[in-house]
């Protein structure tokens, strides 16, 4: 059974940063491409990051600059670091895993999900 799971999200003032993971259980994320996804409150779920097989990453506009995405095959793990983090950065972040096409853009194409953590920035 595939399980993705979130943890790091909180709450934080406006220009502060968090850390994300999500760890993997009967998956190994090596070989895939795996992604970050978030979905504020009366609106639809978007992309954020997300990273290939190789390592080469992309971003949502509304990001770069201020996120960067990585993995560590070995550990498992998946990580989204966010600084300068603004209130409309505030959403649930879910991580995904597995696209064939390893865009940012559409998230349904993507096959295994987290459960998601919510991420609050106040101004």
């Amino acid at each position: 059974q595939v399980q993705l799971v979130e943890s790091g999200g909180g709450s934080v003032q406006a220009g502060g940063s968090l850390r994300l993971s999500c760890a993997a259980s009967g998956y190994t994320y090596r070989g895939h491409c795996l992604g970050w996804f978030r979905q504020a409150p009366g609106k639809e779920r978007e992309g954020v990051a997300v990273i290939g097989s190789d390592g080469r990453t992309k971003y949502a506009d509304s990001v770069k600059g201020r996120f960067s995405i990585s993995r560590d095959n070995a550990k498992n793990t998946l990580y989204l670091q966010m600084n300068g983090l603004k209130p409309e950065d505030t959403g649930v972040y879910y991580c995904a895993a597995e696209s064939f096409w390893c865009t940012v853009n559409y998230p349904g194409e993507y096959k295994y999900w987290g459960q998601g953590t919510q991420v609050t920035v106040s101004s």
